[in-house]
Formats: C-alpha cells, structure tokens, sequence
C-alpha cells in the first residue's frame, strides 16, 4: 500500500499512550497493544492522522527518519495505523469511524452503507413498519417491497419462523437473480439474525430448513396429523424494549454487511434469548445433495455403485475394537454436527445414573424407533441413541456416531428406488423373508402381540411377492453384483405401502465407522453377534463361562467392582456360533435380594479380548436404566417386555444365563486369534466365515454428503436377529450342529421371553 501524500495515524479505535524508556503503549476497547524500538516514542505524537509521511519524517531528526519509515510502514500492515484522506479533526462521527476501523473495514466503506439499496420483504407481521424505520434513521437506503424489485444489494427478509413454506419462494426467487438476502426474526422472546444466503456461494434456504425441520419431530407430527403445512402458528411474545433492540442488532448486521465486514457468523444463524441474554451462534452448511441448490442425485448413484474394499491400516485400537481413526480425531471431524438448532445431534451428555466408570452416553431421539404415531413418537422422543465405551472419550464418540449413523440411515427422498415386485426382479430379488425371519405361526395373532410389545418386537403382514414396491439396490459382496432389497427394509421413516405392512426397518446390521471398511467390519459384527444370542437365547443353552482373570485385563476388575459396589456380580458367558468369531455375554444381577434386575451386554469381535470389552461396555450402558428402577420402583423404562424380565426374572428362573457348571471356562488361547493390520482385511475375515456358511453378505452404502461420516447397513439373509424372529433355519439348526441339543428344540419350547435389547 502506497501512503506517500496521504495522512497517517493511529487506528481511530486507538488511544496512544507514552511511557518514557518503556514502550508506546495502544488502548483499544478489548485490548492493550505496546510497540517498542524504532523511534517508537518520538513518532506517536506525529501519528496523529493530522499530517502526511512527508511531515511526519520531516518532524524527526535525518538520522531517525528512514528506521521511522519502516517502522510506520509496520504499524499500517499491522492495521495499527491507518492512511486516510482527511484529517482527523475534521472528521464529522469520530465514533463511527473508530467502530468501523476497529472492525477492519475503511471508514469510507462504513459511509458507503448510504450509497446501498436495501428491500425490506415482510412475511406476515413481522415489525416491518418499525424496522423500515430503524435502517433509515441509521443513514440505510431501505425500501419495503413485496418481493424482488429493482436492483437492491440486498433484501431482507423478515419472518414469524425460520421454516415458513412462503420462504421456499422467496429463496427461489433470490437464487435465481443472483441477489444475497438475510433472514431474521425479530418478534419473539428469542430474536434470530440470519444468516445471509449468497447464491452460489453458502447454503440455501432449503439446506437450513432441513435441519431446523429434524428437531421438530412433536411439532412436525400434530401438523402432518391435522393435514397443516408449514409451522404451527405460535403466539406473539414481545415488549417494546426486545422489539427495539432487535431491530437495532439486525440494523447493525446488515450495515456491517453493506461496509464489506465479512466473518464466518453471517454464513449462520445468532439467537439471542432476551430471558437470560444468552447470545448462540448456530452454523448452516450447505448441503451438497440439496434438491435447490445440489446435485439430488449424489445419493441415488452411490447405491448404483458397487461397493470397493481400500487398503486401511489401523490407526487406533480402542476398547471397541479396531478403528481406522483415533477417537479424538473422529470428534474433532464431526463435532460441528453436534447442535439443537441446526445441528444433526442435538446434544451429547453423559448419563450421570451411575458410577463414572460406566461411560454410558446419550444423544439425541433414536430414529430407528417409529413415530408414525402418537405412542411411536413418544417412544422415539423417549429412546435415545448412545454411546458406550472403556473411557469417556470412547462412549462420547460413540453416541455421537451412533445418532449421525441413524440419520444416515433414515428415509430422506432422495434414495435410489426402483418401482416391482419381487417376482418381476427375479433372482435380483433378495426375499424379504429370509431377512425378516418371521414364522407363518406369528402372522395369525400379531395384531394382539404387536400392541402388547415394543415396536422392535412388532410381526409384519405377510409379504407378497406380487404385490407392487419400492426396492432399493445393494451390493453383494459375494456375488460381486447388485441385488434388490425393499427400500422400507433398509431406511428407517420409509413411505409404507398403503394398506399394508409387510417390512420394516430395524438397526440390525447398521453401522458408522471413520472409513468405509470401518464401518462395513462393525455392521458385519453386529449382525454375528445377535445371530449368536438368537442361538443361544431362544433355545436357552447352558454356555461356558468366559474366564475374566486369564484375561488380565485390569479394567474389567475395575468392572466387577463396581457392580459389586452397588450389590451386584458379573461374569461372562462364551455364546460363539459356527462362525467361529468369538462371541460373548456379559451378565450382572443383583445379589442377596429376592428382585435381582439381571441386565446383559453383548459383544462379537474377530479378537476375543475386543468381544469380552464390548460385551461389558454395552452391558454398562445399560446399567443406568437398572439402577433408575432400583431407586425409583414406578419407573418405566418405556419397554413392556423389559420392565418385566427386571422385575420378575431370576437366574433359578432362567439357569440358561449362569455358566454351564460341566464346560471348561474359555481362556484367550481358545479362539486362535491372529491379528490383522489391515481393516479391509478384516472384513474379509468377517465375510469369509459368512460365505463359508453358505450365506451371502450385502452392503448398502448410506453415506450422506452433508455428513461425511461413513454409515452402512450390512444385510446377511439367514443370520438371525435377535428379535423374535422364529422362522425355521439357524435357529433350530446350528445348536444341534454345534452339540448344543441332540435335536432342534420345538417351537413351542423357545423361550417364551422376546430379547428386548
């Protein structure tokens, strides 16, 4: 920057100070700025935007003035001394200037906000008299128009609520002409301030809404049901002191825009709450798959595409197994989708209903729960995703990914759909049947058992092959080729068909992970470990001990003894299938007390020691809904089937969750793990014990781009969940392979008690 012929000075937003001997000292309203050596103390007082460089080194001695030119020339790149044309005593709003030079922008670009044009566009009584008013009076060009008119720099746009249909249009409208709008509220308790859409540069309206709409689940229900679009109407809620602050602040805002002051907070919204005077910056990103200002395809192509196993070397071995990144940088990488307002998880909090050591984490409603109704959505707001983990970071990661893996998983429009039936798709066609599992005997009297149980318990109608439905692709990883399953099958919240039900989602098989084989290892093992305690639970097999001590593991004795503080014992069971990956149970009960609230986890990892840790996480997970009951005997956790087994089941009731006293209990060595550097071939491992067993592994890649985090649904036709699902195949057959039972064990003599995890 050239300053020969202009004035120079400190800052207007400076206040100079001289300390002789010492340093020169600058006085800004946040900070104290001391600037040593180079004349320092004689130059201040010339610096004071009355004379030019010229007078200024002229006003020093010869010797002084070429250091004294450098270091002026520091001070301006700094921005501690600014070059300007008129001298700082003739300036007409010294305060003004100051404001503005304290924000980095030239003075002149704070008087140019007068040469600007603004539309002010009310939508309903939105104060728009009051605030045409407040810009005016502040030197602001404001007109208020109905719509786009002319050629204004920027309109704004005021509202009763962020996700009024009419702001549809309106962001339609601005896009197309190319022309920046910022949207706020300023009637209300709590005042909203932008953000400012640049079109083709920042999200759009539709990217924001999105989010908003996600938080309001209650709302967005009672609207559905009573045929209403848009927001509920809410009741106005202001006095004049808010109304006119509010009016102030989006004043400001959109000068500061006008004058050129950019920062990262315009892209977003700020509330501010005139209860408490907390002001929250919420971010709005743009997303890529926008069906407004994206590409709405990104998401049917990704399932069109077949999925590739990368080279991924473990960077991280965690409590939960292996991982292709360290905890902290996956919620270094996400954390900015934790939010209430626009973020995709509203929070992340521990579940203090425990001892620390039980790292059990919450976040968020649970979208694998259905909401189709009033009891379903009370459920979903009830049930929560979580986290669980050997040390808190663990357990807070994993509820973070466990809520971003059900968004991901969630119906959202834009998946890939292909309209047939399953005769017409021939063997493209996977059968729902061979996934959902259910016996012929279940269909008769379902309508009874499905309103006595919870949802994940709930019979379908008999499937018809047909009958005329979405199917969605997925990749097989056995056949190397695309095969179709129901798309109501795979996203939770997908359009049902009318009249029928004949699929539904669940989270079986569902996994998120910091790369692509991450994800797909963590879904392949959770399919085989409820396939493992379907085995053992429904035909209720004496099991061996798992001996924690040959483990030598000290944080499992920090486990037992802290359900032994709270009058309890644990142990774990070995409940390994014909997969030959180690599977396991972990059991605690309460002891000496006729109520002993048996609670489990369960845990399947190609390493034994991984299996026995996520078998105890999860069972620590738990554990804080257990000890509610213990403290507070009325407490319903929400669930029929589990309230009761809590209440009522002892193990003399149920001796298949003891230890069978005949095995030898299993040591590490048993397994024959051999351990992989590579995660990509550890799904390998997962998938060559599945094919190996005359099963087929499917993949459905649910990535979405606003997200980033890696989410897939692992399917594997025949592997049992362990819901009640009693259809004939493993169930009855692989504990007799395995020496289990002499024979299949009649369906009447299955347990009685649905697993309620």
């Amino acid at each position: 920057m050239s300053i020969e012929g202009d004035l120079v000075g400190f800052g207007r937003h400076l206040r100079p100070e001289v300390v002789a001997d010492d340093a020169v000292y600058l006085f800004s309203e946040k900070n104290v700025t001391a600037v040593q050596g180079g004349h320092i103390e004689r130059l201040a007082p010339l610096l004071d935007g009355n004379r030019d460089l010229a007078a200024v080194l002229e006003a020093l001695s010869s010797d002084a003035a070429p250091e004294a030119e450098a270091v002026v020339a520091k001070l301006v790149e700094a921005g501690l001394v600014t070059v300007r044309q008129e001298k700082r005593d003739d300036d007409p709003d010294p305060a003004a200037s100051a404001y503005w030079e304290a924000a980095g922008v030239a003075v002149s670009g704070g008087r140019g906000v007068a040469t600007k044009r603004v539309d002010l566009i009310p939508l309903g009584w939105s104060g728009s008299l009051e605030m045409l008013g407040a810009l005016r009076s502040s030197g602001v060009r404001a007109n208020r128009a109905t719509g786009l008119e002319g050629d204004a720099d920027l309109s704004i746009v005021l509202c009763e609520d962020y996700v009024d249909p009419e702001l549809s249009t309106v962001d339609a409208e601005h896009r197309e002409a190319r022309r920046p709008w910022m949207l706020a509220k300023i009637v209300g308790s709590e005042v909203w301030l932008g953000p400012f859409f640049e079109p083709g540069g920042t999200a759009c309206w539709h990217c924001m809404a999105t989010r908003l709409w996600a938080h309001r689940q209650a709302e967005k229900h009672v609207q559905t049901v009573l045929g209403h679009d848009g927001p509920a109407p809410r009741p106005m809620a202001t006095v004049p002191p808010l109304f006119s602050a509010a009016g102030h602040l989006l004043t400001l805002e959109v000068m500061k825009w006008l004058a050129g002051y950019r920062y990262p907070g315009q892209r977003g919204i700020w509330t501010f709450d005139s209860f408490d005077l907390a002001g929250t910056r919420h971010e709005v990103h743009r997303r890529p798959q926008c069906h407004a200002c994206g590409d709405p395809t990104i998401q049917r192509r990704l399932a069109q595409a077949p999925v590739r196993l990368t080279s991924r070397p473990r960077n991280a071995d965690t409590g939960g197994g292996h991982r292709a990144l360290a905890p902290s940088e996956v919620l270094d990488t996400y954390r900015h989708l934790i939010g209430g307002l626009t973020g995709v998880v509203k929070e992340i909090r521990r579940d203090t209903r425990g001892p620390e050591l039980f790292n059990s984490f919450r976040s968020g409603p649970n979208l694998a729960v259905a909401a189709g109704r009033l009891d379903g959505l009370r459920a979903m707001l009830r049930a929560e995703s979580g986290g669980k983990g050997v040390t808190p970071l663990d357990a807070e990661v994993g509820a973070l990914c466990e809520s971003l893996e059900r968004h991901s998983g969630s119906f959202h429009g834009d998946e890939h759909r292909v309209r047939a039936s399953m005769n017409s798709l021939g063997d493209l066609a996977v059968s729902p049947d061979s996934c959902q599992l259910f016996d012929e005997r279940q269909y008769p009297g379902r309508a009874a058992w499905n309103a006595s149980h919870a949802a994940f318990q709930h019979v379908c109608d008999p499937f018809d092959p047909a009958a005329e439905l979405d199917w969605t692709p997925v990749w097989s990883m056995t056949g190397q080729r695309h095969r179709y399953l129901p798309t109501g099958m795979l996203y939770f919240g997908a359009p049902r068909e009318p009249g029928s039900w004949t699929v539904r989602a669940d989270s079986n098989g569902n996994a998120a992970g910091a790369s692509l084989e991450d994800a797909i290892l963590q879904g392949s093992l959770e399919l085989v470990e409820r396939d493992a305690v379907a085995l053992w639970w429904y035909n209720r097999t004496r099991q061996p001990a798992v001996d924690l001590d040959a483990f030598g593991d000290p944080w499992l004795a920090e486990v037992r003894a802290a359900h032994a503080g709270l009058g309890r014992e644990v142990w774990a069971l070995d409940v390994t299938s014909d997969l030959g990956i180690p599977a396991m149970v972990a059991v605690s009960r309460r002891t000496g007390v006729a109520e002993e609230q048996i609670m489990f986890g369960f845990g399947a990892h190609l390493n034994p020691e991984v299996a026995l840790r996520r078998a105890m996480t999860e069972l620590n997970q738990l554990m804080p809904s257990v000890l509610e009951l213990a403290k507070n005997p009325a407490y319903d956790c929400g669930d029929p089937d589990a309230s009761a087994w809590l209440r009522e089941a002892t193990v003399a009731a149920h001796p298949y969750l003891l230890p069978d006293p005949a095995a030898t209990p299993r040591v590490p060595s048993d397994y024959g793990y051999r351990p992989q550097d590579d995660l990509a071939d550890d799904v390998r491992a997962v998938h060559d014990r599945v094919r190996a067993a005359g099963l087929e592994m499917l993949v459905l890649d649910q990535t979405r781009p606003d997200i980033g985090l890696p989410v897939v649904k692992v399917v594997v036709p025949g592997l049992r969940g362990f819901w009640r699902r009693l259809a004939p195949g493993r169930l009855f057959d692989v504990p007799v392979r395995l020496g289990r039972l002499a024979g299949p064990t009649a369906y009447a003599d299955l347990n009685p008690v649905p697993m309620f995890l």
